[in-house]
């Protein structure tokens, strides 16, 4: 099953969207400490996050890292937001450029926008050295690429993965 798109005639009710929101604040939660916060029996926990992720809903569990505690070993690093702009905006030149971006590990966030710039990207880098080579990686060596446009982060004040849901 695709895990982009969920099956036709799934229907989520209360309890399902108890259990997403949790598993969005702590995917770490034992099924049977999950059941309870959620208000269903550990069996029906667990056969409720089956089928969701089964209908694609989850893609994955992650750990999410602390960027300030992690630069005390791997120092703060470089984000950036990237406004990229193709000179030619096909669909077969708008995927070209989609797939070599999200095949890059320090491309955390890409988005296709529309007006404006074609893409949006967020990367994180180990230093400037690294968003050179990344910017000839992808911007440069790409005749395509018309403009590119860099914000680098000073300050990160938030950074919430949870998608709201309505409860």
């Amino acid at each position: 099953m695709n895990s982009q798109t969920a099956p036709p005639g799934l229907v989520l009710d209360i309890a399902d969207l108890r259990i997403l929101d949790q598993l969005q604040r702590d995917a770490s939660l034992s099924n049977q400490a999950l059941a309870a916060l959620v208000h269903v029996s550990p069996p029906t926990c667990l056969r409720r996050i089956k089928r969701l992720q089964e209908a694609g809903l989850i893609e994955r569990q992650i750990a999410v890292l602390s960027l300030e505690k992690m630069a005390a070993t791997l120092g703060h690093g470089l984000t950036a937001i990237t406004e990229i702009t193709l000179d030619r905006q096909g669909a077969e030149q708008l995927e070209a450029f989609e797939t070599r971006a999200v095949q890059d590990a320090a491309v955390q966030q890409c988005y296709r926008v529309s007006p404006g710039p074609d893409f949006v990207l967020v990367v994180h880098v180990r230093d400037m050295p690294a968003y050179l080579a990344l910017a000839q990686r992808l911007f440069t060596s790409d005749a395509n690429v018309r403009n590119v446009k860099a914000f680098f982060s000073v300050k990160r004040s938030k950074f919430e993965p949870n998608l709201p849901l309505a409860q």
